[in-house]
């Protein structure tokens, strides 16, 4: 059976069937895609992913800890969150290249031989206190690899699943060394507790030893005056050791000249012994001599006395006379030196001495010898005393008053410096007191912990943030309306696909061109209206809306059918064929627009400015001003349109003559 409608393009009549198709293309494009694309996750068994773990466990405490296949034991298990979960094959590197080559597996997540050991790194770094170890931290990374012909969502799905399960191992491993942290508070505020108590002591014995710094000055003055007059005494002690060293050099000098004079005399009289002998045997001699000539001087005397009184100076003549009294007494005087002389040489107290000379010349020669030699070795002590004792006393003094003078500056410094120390431990100990009483707050000021309490905060600290959202699919709750939106509107661009936009008896007809335009729109804007009816059906099989809002929706729905019958109309009627390439472009727009937020700003004012923009809001949830913009876009469509039938009522006679 044929319907009074143009068919597009062709003489053949429109059918109920054509309309039955054009009517039921955005039900079924629209149930298909919400059917595939509504809550995927509840599917995701059907999906088959590969777990490579080549992680290597760490030994920690003592403890063997196996990252890797917790990580791994945790992706198979799944979440609560989840309604279901992909189904995990535990596999190898050839296994899985194989799977994702053929098809077997939609993803392979490789777990790292260094996962275990990055993953408590930065744990491990806390615990060693910094250093290399926290140079050497860095973060834990699995690899998720999907062919490269897999689905568009599939990536997005198993890349998810793979983020919640490395987020939660993170999450536990930061709630693992945050309570290791909090419990660390308790312990380092204790420990600071105990450090104040020792900083008020280390303040009292600081203060204490200021008050003793405080005499030291005293002291150490006295000690630079005393070691200041011992340097002079030591100087002066110096040069008089020199003075006495040069003295004992000039007596040892006298002491060797005397040596070698006596040595020299003792050998000198030891050599006139024997002349002395011989001096004394010849006095000895000379002694009886003496005697004799004594004795024998007499008796000349005596005998020439007896010859002078006897002398006749008449015969003997007067000088011959004279001469024997002079001789006589001569011979007197002679004899009585004789006499004298043997007297003396032959007394009994004179002899014995004079025989005893040369013995004690001997005698004193040896002894001479003797002084000599020990002259000679008091010359050498006298020198040595003089190099090594005196000099060596003279230099001691020296020094003595060279360090006693260092000293003395010792001492004038040690007074200054035991005043500034004096001072220092007085600041010292007023600042060792500050000290104590900001330990002291800094103690009270750290947080102290249980181990309930530090676990309980841990896991706060390491997921502060959670949601109480119940999406658990990919796409949000928009999706439904957008694809509602964009199925509706290229049902619009169908029924302009199949019917004109307007009469092809346009110059012919009596009637107005509104009445042309409505003509052609009422048979589009019913099948819109059913078109948007029955999307709103599907839609309510599969979202299951509640009454109210499916009310909503479908008012919605029914109206954006029509308002796309009257826009379509329009692009067709004003631009014939590029207005229908128009349309489908619309329909892309509000897809890419409707889709994401991230889109370049033009283009996102572009979409916002299509007619599908207050479909799509409206549909999201009912409000007037979607109703509004909608019956706007409709109206002015119509307008469009009896204008494009207006201007195509006037021709030429060459069009007319050209279609007869």
């Amino acid at each position: 059976m044929t319907l009074p409608i143009e068919r597009a393009r062709s003489r053949k009549p429109i059918t109920w069937l054509t309309i039955l198709g054009v009517l039921l293309l955005p039900a079924a494009v629209g149930g298909i895609l919400v059917a595939a694309l509504q809550n995927p996750t509840e599917h995701l068994d059907s999906m088959t992913a590969a777990i490579v773990n080549l992680d290597e466990p760490v030994t920690i405490d003592d403890q063997v800890t196996p990252l890797g296949r917790q990580l791994a034991s945790g992706l198979v298990e799944g979440s609560d969150d989840l309604d279901s979960n992909l189904t995990w094959v535990i596999s190898n590197k050839e296994d899985a290249a194989d799977g994702l080559a053929d098809g077997s597996y939609q993803a392979v997540i490789t777990i790292p031989e260094d996962f275990s050991a990055a993953a408590t790194s930065a744990g491990q770094a806390i615990s060693a206190g910094g250093g290399d170890a926290a140079k050497k931290a860095e973060k834990a990374t699995i690899t998720v690899t999907t062919p490269d012909d897999g689905l568009v969502a599939d990536d997005l799905i198993t890349g998810q699943i793979a983020d919640v399960a490395a987020s939660t191992m993170g999450t536990m491993l930061t709630e693992a060394t945050t309570e290791n942290v909090l419990v660390g508070f308790t312990t380092i505020g204790d420990q600071i507790g105990d450090a104040a108590d020792g900083a008020v002591k280390l303040a009292q014995g600081a203060r204490d030893a200021a008050t003793g710094a405080a005499a030291v000055p005293d002291g150490a003055t006295q000690l630079a005056s005393g070691a200041g007059e011992l340097s002079s005494g030591a100087s002066s002690l110096a040069s008089g050791l020199d003075t006495i060293a040069s003295k004992t050099r000039e007596a040892g000098g006298g002491a060797g000249q005397i040596g070698a004079g006596l040595t020299s005399g003792a050998a000198t009289l030891q050599g006139s012994v024997g002349g002395m002998k011989q001096l004394v045997g010849a006095i000895q001699a000379g002694s009886a001599s003496a005697q004799t000539a004594a004795t024998q001087s007499t008796a000349l005397a005596t005998k020439l006395g007896t010859m002078a009184a006897a002398c006749v100076p008449a015969t003997n003549g007067q000088a011959m006379c004279d001469q024997l009294k002079t001789a006589a007494a001569e011979a007197g005087v002679a004899a009585k030196s004789a006499g004298t002389a043997s007297g003396t040489l032959n007394n009994p107290k004179v002899a014995p001495g004079v025989a005893a000379i040369p013995g004690t010349f001997s005698t004193l020669a040896s002894s001479m010898s003797q002084a000599g030699t020990g002259a000679t070795q008091l010359a050498g002590g006298l020198n040595q005393i003089a190099s090594e004792g005196i000099d060596q006393s003279a230099a001691g003094a020296r020094s003595l008053a060279t360090g006693a003078s260092q000293l003395s500056d010792g001492a004038t410094e040690l007074s200054t410096g035991a005043t500034e120390l004096a001072t220092g431990l007085d600041t010292l100990a007023t600042g060792t007191g500050d000290l104590a009483g900001g330990l002291r707050t800094a103690s009270d000021s750290l947080p102290s912990f249980t181990d309930a309490e530090s676990t309980s905060l841990a896991s706060v600290i390491a997921d502060p943030v959670s949601t109480n959202s119940s999406m658990n699919t990919i796409f949000g709750p928009t999706a439904i309306p957008l694809l509602a939106a964009v199925v509706l509107w290229f049902g619009g661009l169908a029924s302009f696909i199949v019917m004109r936009a307007h009469t092809a008896r346009v110059l012919t007809s009596r009637r107005s061109s509104a009445a042309l335009t409505l003509r052609a729109f009422v048979p589009a804007a019913v099948i819109g209206a059913g078109q948007g009816l029955l999307v709103s059906l599907v839609v309510q099989f599969i979202a299951n809306y509640d009454a109210a809002a499916w009310w909503a929706f479908a008012g919605t729905a029914v109206l954006a059918g029509i308002a796309f019958a009257a826009v379509n109309q329009a692009l067709v009627a004003l631009f014939g064929g590029i207005g229908r390439w128009v349309s489908a472009l619309v329909g892309v727009l509000a897809v890419a627009t409707g889709l994401i937020s991230t889109v370049p700003g033009w283009l996102a004012s572009l979409g916002a400015a299509l007619p599908t923009a207050p479909a799509f809001a409206g549909l999201i949830a009912g409000n007037g001003s979607a109703v509004a913009a909608l019956v706007v876009w409709g109206v002015l469509s119509i307008v469009a349109t009896t204008l494009a039938v207006a201007l195509r009522r006037t021709t030429s006679a060459k069009a007319v003559l050209a279609t007869a």
